[in-house]
């Protein structure tokens, strides 16, 4: 009997934590192949050259250099660093905001001892750079656990830089309260539905009960005065974020629409084409296993993508 789709997440979200399974995945030479459908490559070059693909079909971009749950200082500015050298390789394209950054704050190491006051010192520069390229940064939302955090760390870093963006997760049962308080003037959202392996305590457990949950803190979003990020993949969700936008009245530069780089890709063209503002999200970088395993985990289909991979180029 097949396992369900819950279970199956599970067991992949608690993989993406595993070092010995990391070993095992990561030294897997066609695993590295499968890898490039969803991550732009291991170095800033390679980021650079989808920058430049994506932006000449008319879609803009945020990078992510992969890293997360940093274990030191000296990794988490390592981190820093890496993010710097990326906003300094932007600003010569002369890109804008059509081309961003996206942090994980426990990569600037949010997760240490004092680890709040270390991200925000951090991420500080990162920040201001974005803002000295004319460009902006998204702080991703991680696991549950993180939430006040790095809510208040983004409440502090648009004290000085108001284009700095949140993200949200629908999964959760506080997001519709967090989505309220964030739909304001100025104030950039991007909502996902979450990649994480949460309690029932904490979250939505269900697919249908998420996209419910989706649907509730999108139109709140899409109502407000704030910039809507609309992250998905469901042609339903992007269709209902075209009808909130003609409902509200919305101009076609007040929202965008959010795709991972390398999934659903002639979509992203053809709404780039059809002049609904499109970002595509690029991770790269050599730490990519857990960003490779909630690829994984969000749906069956990349599971079966993944073994069919796997036993044709092994």
């Amino acid at each position: 009997m097949p396992l369900s789709k819950a279970p199956l997440s599970a067991v992949l979200l608690a993989a993406s934590r595993r070092p010995a399974l990391r070993r095992a995945v990561t030294g897997t030479p066609a695993t590295r192949r499968v890898v490039d459908r969803f991550v732009a490559g291991e170095t800033l070059d390679d980021a650079l050259g989808a920058v430049r693909t994506l932006t000449a079909d008319g879609i803009a971009v945020t990078l992510d250099h992969l890293g997360e749950d940093v274990t030191d200082r000296a990794q988490a500015r390592r981190t820093r660093d890496a993010y710097l050298a990326a906003l300094e390789a932007l600003a010569t394209l002369g890109l804008g905001t059509a081309a961003e950054v996206s942090v994980k704050l426990s990569a600037f190491g949010q997760g240490l001892p004092d680890g709040h006051d270390l991200a925000l010192e951090l991420v500080r520069p990162v920040v201001e750079a974005a803002t000295a390229a004319g460009t902006t940064v998204t702080v991703d939302m991680e696991d549950s656990r993180t939430v006040d955090s790095t809510l208040a760390a983004v409440a502090e870093l648009r004290k000085e830089h108001p284009g700095t963006g949140a993200v949200l997760q629908s999964m959760l049962h506080r997001t519709e309260d967090d989505a309220k308080t964030l739909a304001v003037s100025g104030s950039r959202v991007r909502l996902v539905k979450g990649a994480y392996d949460e309690p029932d305590t904490v979250a939505h457990r269900s697919r249908k009960d998420v996209a419910a949950a989706y649907a509730r803190c999108l139109e709140i979003l899409m109502s407000g005065p704030g910039y809507p990020m609309v992250g998905s993949h469901d042609p339903a969700m992007v269709q209902r974020a075209h009808e909130l936008a003609a409902q509200h009245s919305r101009a076609a530069d007040s929202w965008e629409v959010q795709m991972l780089y390398g999934i659903r890709t002639d979509e992203q063209r053809r709404l780039a084409a059809a002049g609904t503002r499109v970002r595509a999200y690029i991770p790269y970088g050599s730490d990519w296993y857990a960003y490779f395993m909630r690829r994984l985990a969000e749906r069956p289909a990349n599971v079966a993508f993944f073994l069919r991979s796997l036993a044709t180029r092994s």
